[in-house]
């Protein structure tokens, strides 16, 4: 069902400096740049920079697992006894994207990309 670690996501108060910061310490430009949302390609890992984070009450780094079937693993996931924590959300470019709490109360999430 997981594939593999896809991405981290961390909350950006702000997103200038922040995105500064990452492209001089992994030497790389960010390939996607929005006002909402800075996502650099590192080495088929993405690394998120999200200015609304804090309005969610993130205020902590989230790791995304890939999956091939967000419905499915999330049917999964949560017959497992994880507690879901954001809705699934459709970001664009047929990706889907939602966060559930683990029994520890550890926020991960998982994404689907359907083009890929």
């Amino acid at each position: 069902m997981l594939k593999g670690l896809r991405s981290v996501i961390y909350p950006s108060s702000d997103l200038e400096t922040d995105k500064k910061f990452w492209e001089e310490i992994t030497g790389k430009k960010a390939y996607f740049d929005e006002p909402f949302y800075v996502g650099f390609d590192i080495n088929g890992f993405e690394l998120g920079l999200h200015p609304g984070a804090a309005a969610e009450g993130i205020t902590y780094p989230v790791s995304y697992w890939r999956v091939d079937d967000t419905k499915a693993a999330s049917e999964k996931i949560l017959a497992s006894g994880a507690t879901l924590h954001t809705n699934p959300a459709d970001v664009g470019d047929g990706i889907t994207m939602t966060t559930f709490k683990d029994k520890a109360g550890n926020v991960f999430g998982i994404i689907e990309h359907a083009s890929k």
